[in-house]
């Protein structure tokens, strides 16, 4: 199933199966695939059965890329279906062991906010924010959401706007402002029998459903290959007739750079990088009865590693590294 497809449209619990048979083909990438099909279960409402996906991570023996969301999201799931306690007990060890990602503590902060936990949220989205925000420095993108989340609660609390809350209002972009979306009375016009306040709360409400459409929506990219100089040394090396395709490693990355530059300039949304390795390219080649010589198979190759959650979005955020892997920030090497 493509992330855009209707919600309505879906079979959650074949999809779950699906991502979970895909999963077993891919053992490289079973976090993330196991991860969506734990989510599809949750909207089938068999929440039960997310949480042993949850558990069957967690035990892995192969270890986890972000065992701290892995734990956030059985947490949410696990109050869902009655189990408070060892869901608060999740939390607080989330809390305290201070992970440097801010997905898990977005999830962790929504739980409690669901559950009318209002200054346990705005406590651990504070405490998110201390950790991962770096005073004059503008804050990453996958940290919006703490300031966002953190601003509603401590609205929904009647508390006064702070630097953190107007740096939030900043970094907003919908026509509707945050205070006006996070507005506490806003429910009450629900109630009301004036056609202008009830015509201005949809007008707000298509605001914000935009907004989380926009968040939640990862339809898979548009993926330009990449390859390392030691796989790419090693893939011409097994296969040199490919050095039509790679004259030298410093011309690919440019050549990289300048094709999503020009599909950027286009229009093309949601542009990515994957990165290849020899292994995994064999392997594809086989899967698809295919030479691993033939040009045709690196477009196939870029698309399915996307198609598993391989993308890194391009171009990185202001202060970022550069996707080549030198070390350096974006704006300093391909960015420039």
């Amino acid at each position: 199933m493509r992330p855009d497809t209707p919600a309505e449209n879906v079979d959650h619990t074949t999809e779950a199966a699906r991502l979970e048979r895909t999963a077993g083909l891919y053992p490289e990438d079973a976090e993330t695939l196991l991860l969506r099909a734990a989510a599809h279960l949750e909207l089938s409402g068999d929440r039960p059965a997310a949480t042993t996906l949850y558990d069957r991570l967690l035990s892995s023996a192969d270890g986890l890329d972000n065992p701290a969301l892995v734990r956030a999201l059985k947490a949410s799931n696990l109050w869902e279906y009655g189990h408070e306690a060892e869901a608060r007990a999740i939390i607080e060890g989330i809390r305290t062991t201070a992970p440097r990602d801010p997905a898990p503590w977005v999830i962790v902060a929504e739980a409690l906010e669901a559950h009318d936990e209002l200054e346990a949220a705005a406590k651990t989205f504070t405490e998110a924010a201390d950790l991962l925000l770096v005073p004059s420095e503008e804050p990453p993108a996958a940290t919006h959401p703490l300031l966002y989340g953190r601003h509603r609660v401590r609205r929904m609390l009647g508390l006064p706007h702070d630097d953190r809350d107007t740096l939030a209002d900043t970094l907003h972009t919908s026509p509707v402002s945050l205070d006006e979306l996070h507005d506490p009375k806003r429910v009450w016009s629900l109630g009301s029998d004036n056609p202008a306040e009830l015509q201005a709360e949809i007008s707000r409400l298509r605001a914000e459903l935009g907004a989380y459409r926009e968040a939640l929506s990862r339809p898979f990219p548009v993926a330009v290959l990449h390859w390392p100089a030691p796989e790419l040394s090693e893939l011409l090396s097994a296969y040199p007739t490919l050095s039509s395709e790679y004259p030298s490693h410093a011309g690919h990355l440019a050549t990289i750079e300048s094709s999503l530059r020009e599909l950027s300039a286009s229009g093309t949304a949601n542009l990515g990088i994957v990165t290849g390795t020899v292994p995994s390219y064999e392997a594809f080649a086989a899967s698809e009865g295919t030479s691993p010589t033939d040009p045709t198979l690196l477009p196939q190759y870029a698309t399915t590693l996307a198609a598993r959650g391989r993308a890194v979005a391009w171009p990185p955020g202001r202060g970022a590294g550069c996707w080549c892997g030198a070390g350096r920030q974006y704006g300093e090497c391909h960015g420039a």
